[in-house]
């Protein structure tokens, strides 16, 4: 029963532990300053990548088209217009799988979630901008919420440990208590 209850715990904090290194990895939030420039990442897991078998599709809000790398190609010709000349990429990082943007020149218009697909791999990768206003002309760069994650991560990590070894002590009792003398 107790040997169980222990399995039980043990599973409860790998799905939980899956659940969120996969939040984790997801979801990134970027900052940037009104009228500044800010990169967008978005990089590949893959690591045997062939530029020529290689799409990946920039989308913004309501689907529009920021930015395609057609086999490893650009390809704008159905850029939406208010992104034209202030979308760019990195083509010396292709090859390492990094496909990121920079836009420059932000509006307040520009703040929303983007979303980078990669194909044939079959990776998305979401990223959230915020616009802020400022005197300063700082940009942050990507701020994945990472250090909130970690900590939340740490306490139910710890939070596992404690459960586990309770629980191993009130098995052990249990069993000395029904012990036959």
């Amino acid at each position: 029963n107790c040997v169980c209850f222990l399995c039980f715990c043990r599973c409860c904090f790998i799905c939980l532990f899956a659940v969120l290194i996969n939040k984790v990895s997801l979801d990134v939030t970027v900052e940037a300053v009104f009228g500044g420039s800010v990169v967008l990442p978005c990089s590949s897991d893959e690591h045997d990548l062939k530029l020529q078998d290689t799409d990946v599709f920039w989308r913004g809000k309501d689907n529009e088209i920021i930015y395609n790398l057609i086999k490893g190609a650009d390809s704008l010709k159905s850029q939406e217009p208010r992104y034209k000349n202030r979308a760019q990429t990195f083509p010396d990082e292709y090859r390492r799988g990094n496909f990121s943007i920079k836009l420059v020149n932000l509006t307040h218009a520009d703040a929303g979630t983007f979303i980078c697909y990669i194909t044939p791999s079959n990776e998305q990768k979401t990223v959230k901008l915020i616009i802020k206003e400022s005197t300063e002309q700082e940009n942050h760069g990507p701020e994945t919420q990472l250090n909130w994650w970690k900590i939340l991560l740490i306490c139910v990590f710890t939070l596992s440990v404690f459960v586990s070894v309770i629980a191993y002590f009130i098995c052990k009792q249990r069993k000395r208590t029904q012990a036959p003398i």
